[in-house]
């Protein structure tokens, strides 16, 4: 039995994952900041946003993603807390910014174009650009699996 032992302990311990753990939350950076985020890949997923939050930590955003590239507008229906809007084009640079974008309080909800077409769009609390000092044609650094995009 012993003899069986040690061969299957070593079987056991060389099929063990030994490789260094990669960032498991999904992540972006932008300007040199790390934001956790949580991406937005489906149509459901990007309508819905940050609707009904009534807090977003001041390292945390949302990042939605498109299927292809064209001019993007956000509107705040149902958002609780302003925003700063972020549009980034398919190479990740930063093409468009609505700055302190406040919650919609009655329909009609105006809505918040991007100047030029935009694959990605980041959502942060409100100041966080200013803050970090991010501007035309920083780019995005993506951390995670974004998945299948529909």
């Amino acid at each position: 039995m012993r003899r069986m032992l040690a061969p299957l302990l070593l079987l056991l311990t060389s099929c063990t994952n030994t490789a260094p753990a990669n960032h498991a939350a999904p992540a972006v950076e932008l300007h040199g900041q790390r934001f956790s985020v949580e991406f937005a890949t489906d149509e459901a997923g990007r309508v819905h946003g940050l609707m009904m939050r009534s807090t977003l930590a001041a390292d945390h955003g949302m990042l939605f993603v498109f299927p292809d590239t064209a001019p993007r507008a956000f509107w705040m229906k149902n958002t609780l807390i302003p925003l700063d809007i972020l549009y980034f084009d398919t190479d990740r640079r930063l093409v468009s910014m609505q700055l302190d974008v406040p919650p919609c309080k009655a329909d009609p909800c105006p809505t918040y174009p991007s100047n030029a077409a935009a694959r990605y769009v980041l959502e942060l609390s409100a100041g966080t650009t200013q803050r970090i000092g991010a501007k035309t044609a920083d780019e995005l650094k993506i951390e995670g699996d974004v998945g299948t995009v529909r």
